[in-house]
């Protein structure tokens, strides 16, 4: 299935990308991340937890992030496996300036398999996007600016 969202954010697309790059503010970002670490370069080993109508499940995979053309895009690689069956994903993620402002363009596929595949595409989708929604608001409110008048 494909998933696909923008995000704009208030700052240049170097600042957006130092914190897309930063693997202690991803690790806080990721819904459901119990735990995020190294494994060579530009890859992390990560835990997820994630709640998924009647199937709530751990998962452990990698995170590989590939094709890096500082500030402007990169591709995310991931794939997990738990009880609930895996899930492998990718994703192309691109930067571009609009006036003071960066939007990011995000447009990848996911796949599923094992028990958590037969809950239907649309459900997996849904929480999919979800995901992505709030792992984005997370990094839009790192770079939030003061509200004016404050």
């Amino acid at each position: 299935m494909d998933i696909a969202g923008s995000y704009t954010f208030p700052v240049p697309p170097d600042q957006v990308w130092a914190l897309l790059m930063d693997p202690a503010v991803i690790s806080s970002c990721i819904p459901g991340c119990d735990s995020f670490e190294p494994n060579g370069e530009n890859s992390y080993r990560a835990r997820l937890t994630v709640a998924l109508a009647a199937i709530t499940g751990t998962y452990d995979g990698t995170v590989t992030l590939s094709d890096l053309v500082p500030p402007t895009s990169y591709r995310l690689t991931a794939e997990g496996q738990g009880r609930p069956g895996f899930v492998k994903g990718s994703a192309a993620i691109t930067l571009r300036a609009d006036g003071a402002t960066t939007i990011v363009d995000v447009t990848g596929t996911v796949q599923t398999g094992g028990p958590i595949a037969r809950l239907g595409q649309r459900l997996i989708g849904g929480v999919s996007k979800m995901m992505l929604d709030r792992f984005f608001g997370c990094l839009q409110g790192r770079l939030a600016g003061p509200t004016p008048g404050t």
